[in-house]
């Protein structure tokens, strides 16, 4: 039975434009509908010019080309993080492994301490790893675009790794979810 209806002000045809003072697709309804897609978790992290890790919880990241390799995340333009890392010009993605929660909770927390008990290691590209990690990416910095409410980032693919058996922690219905892949 479907339940969730898209907004009545959305125009008629596909790519035509909104009738002017059309009604907006309502903020819960879209976190709603779109939480039904399950995304993994990462922290993307890079070493800021006092020497120190500063990074951010992103579950907007994916694969964006092969030749040449980039990938692309979003990050919300209130992020104090993002800054930092875009500074850098670059930065590690860790894709999280199930159990590695708090972790993901310490990133995605505002301060400036957040690393105080994430173990990480810095790679020989300058990017901040968190270890025990499930997949590490290390990126320089391509292009930043407006997007809404958030940044677009893509990014050139330095050096990947992986490590053996586990599974993601992701992110599903506004929760945490685990998935037995391995």
């Amino acid at each position: 039975m479907e339940r969730l209806t898209a907004a009545p002000g959305a125009p008629a045809a596909p790519g035509a434009p909104a009738a002017p003072g059309a009604d907006a697709v309502d903020p819960a309804l879209f976190r709603e509908v779109l939480g039904a897609f399950a995304s993994g978790i990462t922290v993307v992290a890079a070493l800021a010019d006092d020497g120190r890790p500063a990074g951010l919880a992103c579950q907007s990241f994916a694969s964006l080309s092969l030749d040449p390799p980039l990938v692309l995340l979003c990050v919300g333009k209130g992020s104090s993080s993002w800054p930092k890392v875009r500074a850098a010009g670059r930065f590690g993605v860790s894709i999280l492994a199930e159990e590695q929660r708090a972790v993901c909770e310490a990133l995605g927390r505002r301060g400036e301490d957040k690393f105080t008990d994430v173990d990480w290691e810095r790679s020989v590209h300058g990017a901040v790893r968190v270890r025990g990690a499930l997949a590490t990416v290390d990126c320089a910095l391509e292009e930043v675009h407006e997007a809404g409410d958030h940044y677009l980032v893509t990014a050139r693919v330095l050096e990947l790794s992986a490590r053996d058996g586990g599974s993601p922690l992701l992110y599903y219905r506004s929760d945490y979810a685990t998935g037995a892949f391995g």
